[in-house]
């Protein structure tokens, strides 16, 4: 039997695994619903598989999921009041100190979904409260229809297919930090919009695209801004005060609704400004992704 074939049916039996032992459902019971803050409505353990099955020669936990270091530092988070379309929920701009993690290079694409979960994009689409459509179908393409639980899932069996490394979702400090890759500006390539580093309403033709075609940020990142939004592990707060400093993700007090990142293909360039924010209900299954970040364990 290939490696290939080997990791996909591990892959496979380990989400079965973790949807088992979470009663075969993802969302959480009794959470409040209601609207979106912003201006813009969008909308134990189970055993691991037998070691060795990673894709070894690539380094790639599956095949095409590949990470690139982000080094530890610190950098100022939010934005300066003269920045064009920025909004209250990015003050107040205060220093953040990152530890060294890694970061996916792209979003999570429909065929690693269906490599890891089973299901495919329209199996989503078909749980999704919302009466929308496919905007973009293809294993290159970014997963979306994803709710944040679903995305704790898919963390959860991957934590169960690789033992060596941890993975999650980034917190928002460490999705701004990784955003930026250094950069202090509106974008992570200046302050005027760059349609070679872009996806959005501007260039996209109204559909989302194959992950990894744009020009990546200076630390090796694709799509950080445009394409699909990005859920983040961070609880929604109206603004950074009291925000943590140490790169963590800020999930107390809780708050009904999850941050979200990166803007996307069907909103204006400012939504992909790397400071810029929204957020929704954790069940919320629309046209949000995801990608994640892991440590060694």
């Amino acid at each position: 039997m290939s490696l290939y074939l080997k990791t996909l049916g591990a892959a496979v039996f380990v989400a079965a695994a973790v949807l088992l032992l979470r009663g075969g459902r993802s969302d959480a019971p009794g959470l409040p619903t209601g609207s979106a803050p912003g201006e813009r409505e969008g909308r134990g353990r189970a055993e691991p598989p037998p070691s060795g099955e990673q894709d070894d020669a690539s380094g790639e936990p599956i095949p095409g999921m590949s990470f690139v270091p982000i080094p530890a530092g610190s950098f100022q988070m939010g934005s300066p009041a003269t920045e064009p379309g920025r909004t209250g929920n990015e003050d107040p701009v205060h220093a953040v100190s990152v530890a060294s993690f890694e970061m996916m290079t792209t979003e999570v694409t429909q065929g690693m979904w269906e490599q890891v979960m089973g299901g495919t994009i329209q199996d989503q689409q078909r749980l999704s409260e919302f009466d929308a459509g496919l905007m973009g179908t293809g294993d290159a393409y970014p997963m979306y229809f994803v709710s944040w639980y679903d995305c704790g899932d898919f963390v959860d069996a991957m934590n169960l297919l690789d033992p060596a490394c941890t993975y999650r979702l980034p917190s928002e400090a460490e999705w701004e930090y990784a955003c930026r890759a250094g950069s202090n500006t509106a974008f992570y390539w200046g302050n005027v919009m760059d349609w070679d580093c872009c996806w959005c309403d501007g260039n996209s033709g109204g559909l989302m695209h194959p992950v990894g075609e744009k020009q990546p940020n200076a630390w090796g990142l694709f799509d950080m801004s445009g394409n699909a939004w990005e859920w983040c592990q961070d609880c929604w707060h109206e603004d950074y005060q009291g925000a943590p400093s140490n790169g963590a993700a800020w999930e107390s007090p809780w708050s009904p609704y999850q941050v979200f990142r990166g803007g996307s293909w069907f909103n204006e360039p400012l939504y992909s400004r790397s400071a810029y924010r929204y957020a929704y209900e954790p069940s919320a299954r629309y046209y949000i992704g995801f990608r994640l970040a892991r440590s060694p364990r």
